[in-house]
């Protein structure tokens, strides 16, 4: 499920192991998810239930304010100064590596997107991919 969710959104979310499952319970407790199959290796699946669907709709339709990025890559570069240049240097190159691979996935995403919104968002994260790329090129 991680690993799904970070498919499909790591390209503008992340998404983390911890994250899913400190909500999950809240999600069971409110009455959107409910406990399914136990999977593999004792792992327990989760199914959305009715009032989850509800919830969701409501939460797509509603206003979602401002955008915010943000980025700790973007975060670190601001202070990347205060850095020896030998750290400095392995921040960048480990944001290239990072940054060409998410490249690649965004790239197969769009080639792999069947309908205009998900290549549109795949498209975005081929854009937004290459922009940090030019940034770290920059610098």
């Amino acid at each position: 499920m991680v690993s799904d969710a970070g498919e499909r959104f790591g390209a503008f979310f992340s998404v983390t192991r911890s994250q899913v499952y400190r909500e999950l319970p809240a999600l069971a407790s409110a009455g959107h998810v409910r406990l399914g199959k136990q999977g593999p290796r004792s792992s327990q699946q989760y199914v959305i239930t009715a009032s989850g669907k509800r919830a969701f709709k409501s939460w797509l339709a509603a206003d979602s304010g401002p955008d915010h990025l943000r980025s700790p890559l973007i975060l670190r570069l601001v202070h990347a100064n205060t850095l020896p240049a030998k750290q400095r240097a392995s921040l960048l190159e480990t944001a290239k590596e990072t940054y060409t691979a998410d490249l690649d996935a965004a790239k197969a995403a769009v080639k792999a997107a069947d309908e205009p919104i998900a290549k549109a968002v795949a498209d975005f994260g081929v854009a937004r991919a290459r922009a940090a790329l030019k940034l770290l090129d920059s610098i």
